[in-house]
């Protein structure tokens, strides 16, 4: 006895035909849509885009609050538009070296970029506590410059505080 005269059918082929008549095409498939991937793909657009705008405008807050404290400490302010030259004058009026600032040349060298990133947060660190001294900044306003500098850059640019110098 085979399987044709077992079941009534031809071959195993047929048993599978007439299954999926039954039950219809409709599979169930794990994959997503290409709806559902251009949705989300648009939406992850839109979030670049609105990322994109919020880095620019902080940068530009950041540049003018720069300025201005540039300004109050005796410096230009148009030097807040030059990249590695602001954080040069920042060390300047922070009492501290401005070549320090060639530390960021170790960040593009291997293995000296470990140390020369450690060394550079420490240093921005100090750095950002002898700014706000230079200013007899508050407590609070030097935990703000620590957390998110270009608030407090407005802050200590457009505010009432005097630069008073940093003596080392």
């Amino acid at each position: 006895m085979n399987f044709t005269d077992y079941y009534g059918y031809g071959d195993y082929n047929d048993i599978l035909n007439s299954t999926n008549s039954i039950i219809g095409s409709t599979a169930v498939s794990s994959e997503p849509s290409s709806a559902v991937m251009g949705f989300l793909g648009g939406v992850f657009i839109v979030f670049l885009v609105i990322a994109f705008f919020i880095s620019i405008a902080i940068t530009v807050l950041k540049i003018i609050g720069m300025w201005k404290v540039f300004t109050k400490a005796g410096e230009k302010g148009w030097k807040a538009l030059i990249p590695f030259y602001n954080v040069a004058i920042l060390y300047k009026v922070s009492g501290m070296s401005p070549y320090l600032v060639f530390i960021y040349i170790g960040l593009i060298i291997p293995i000296v970029n470990i140390i020369a990133g450690i060394a550079l947060a420490v240093i921005t660190l100090y750095q950002k506590v002898n700014l706000m001294k230079g200013f007899k900044a508050s407590t609070g306003l030097t935990v703000v410059m620590l957390i998110i500098p270009f608030i407090a850059y407005l802050i200590l640019g457009f505010g009432k505080s005097e630069y008073i110098g940093y003596d080392n």
